[in-house]
């Protein structure tokens, strides 16, 4: 009788315990915008950096197709533009995220890895969350075997990855 009892106390113990852990507080979902795309902004603060890599130009933007209009319409000015790279905190999808601005356009991001250490590099330098800038290109747009070639961006900074 008595292990019967002490069974009983110990399974009625685990259920309340269990019944304790499954109850606790619910953490809500992030709520991503419904109505429109995110649409990063240019940074209203100066630069707190500029980063060269003597012109050698080996770290690429993650391009989407999206921006390929406002590619060819900068890519028909200036050889070099200045580039601010922007620690997107307020980006929904990416938590790491480093936007890309040429002439205040959106024009890519940073790929997650080089993202990190970019910002490892600014926390190291006691700039955390600022924007910086660099030097750019923006190439391709060719034409090869009767099709356009993409746009792309290539940033005079060391490379990221």
């Amino acid at each position: 009788m008595q292990l019967i009892l002490s069974i009983l106390i110990l399974a009625v113990t685990a259920l309340v315990v269990y019944a304790i852990v499954r109850s606790g507080p619910r953490r809500a979902a992030p709520q991503l915008p419904a109505s429109r795309p995110y649409q990063p902004v240019p940074p209203a603060e100066a630069p707190a950096l500029h980063w060269s890599d003597d012109g050698h130009f080996l770290t690429e933007v993650v391009i989407e197709s999206k921006f390929q209009p406002v590619l060819k319409q900068l890519a028909g000015g200036a050889q070099r533009y200045l580039a601010t790279l922007v620690p997107d905190d307020a980006n929904p999808y990416e938590y790491t995220a480093v936007t890309v601005f040429i002439e205040g356009q959106w024009v890519g991001q940073l790929s997650p890895k080089a993202a990190l250490k970019l910002r490892s590099l600014l926390a190291l330098r006691e700039l955390k969350g600022k924007p910086s800038t660099c030097d750019a290109m923006i190439k391709g747009g060719n034409e090869w075997q009767g099709k356009q070639l993409s746009w792309f961006v290539v940033l005079d900074i060391e490379p990221l990855e």
